[in-house]
């Protein structure tokens, strides 16, 4: 790495300058340590938090995980779903909340595109599908990352989309020097996400790059596009992304799936961000 991309990491992982976590995350960490630890113990840390809490069931209540009954409590939520996704959840509403006003719409699309990666997950009849969705929600992370580290980078970036009709991908790399997918790696790492999730977030524009779960990058590829094709939330410009064909032959997915998909996502998505507004 060279000392430039070493010392912009630095800038984006300044901890003073990250949102911060809630504080019984870190409690929760502590006490995963020990090879004894229970879904009781963390539930009633994070327990009270009572915002973080609520934040917690309001998520995991919604469409995008698909429970036919309502989770009511902070220990369900973690025995369905496992405290990696929780984690997700977390993380996500937290960095969401701090950027919502610099760049409005980035939570929306997220939203979308992590319903669209929980159904892509079910039809394909994958294998926890609440990863796939947490890997949807967290794949633009690195956006609001930058732009709460370097705001001034935004708006240098937003004229180039303007004026040259590129993506916000390719103009983050002409900006920073890196893309948000390169953020989400080191963020990613310094989160200490697990690899299915940090795969999704980091290779959702190359999945074929992605080691161990490429199928979870094209998942995200592909709920991007079914996000954006949408118009979910704003994502930084107003393009939709090609799907690489490799993608959907990953999944296991034919154009004629893909289309049934479309149809079915549109009315979903609302529902989900009306759910969250409410």
């Amino acid at each position: 790495m060279s000392d430039l991309v070493t010392d912009f990491k630095g800038r984006m992982l300044a901890v003073g300058r990250l949102p911060a976590l809630p504080a019984a995350l870190y409690e929760v960490a502590r006490i995963m340590e020990s090879p004894n630890a229970s879904t009781d113990q963390i539930a009633q840390v994070m327990s009270y938090d009572q915002a973080l809490t609520s934040q917690v069931l309001r998520m995991v209540n919604s469409p995008i995980y698909g429970f036919p009954g309502r989770i009511s409590n902070l220990q369900h939520a973690l025995t369905l779903l496992g405290f990696n996704v929780i984690l997700g959840v977390v993380i996500s509403t937290a960095v969401f909340d701090a950027i919502n006003t610099s760049m409005m719409g980035l939570w929306e699309h997220s939203l979308g595109c992590s319903l669209c990666c929980a159904e892509i997950a079910r039809v394909t009849q994958r294998k926890n599908p609440e990863g796939f969705a947490v890997a949807g929600l967290l794949h633009d992370i690195g956006k609001s990352v930058f732009i709460l580290q370097m705001p001034d980078a935004k708006t240098e970036i937003d004229a180039l989309v303007q004026q040259h009709d590129i993506s916000f991908y390719e103009a983050e790399s002409k900006v920073l020097g890196v893309s948000h997918d390169k953020i989400n790696n080191w963020l990613g790492e310094h989160w200490n996400l697990p690899p299915m999730i940090r795969e999704g977030m980091v290779y959702h524009h190359n999945p074929l790059s992605a080691q161990l779960y490429p199928e979870v990058a094209a998942a995200v590829q592909v709920g991007d596009f079914l996000a954006r094709l949408h118009s979910c939330g704003f994502a930084g410009d107003e393009g939709v992304n090609a799907i690489d064909p490799r993608s959907l032959k990953l999944l296991g997915m034919t154009q004629q799936r893909l289309e049934t998909l479309l149809d079915t996502v549109g009315e979903q998505m609302l529902s989900v961000i009306a759910g969250y507004k409410g």
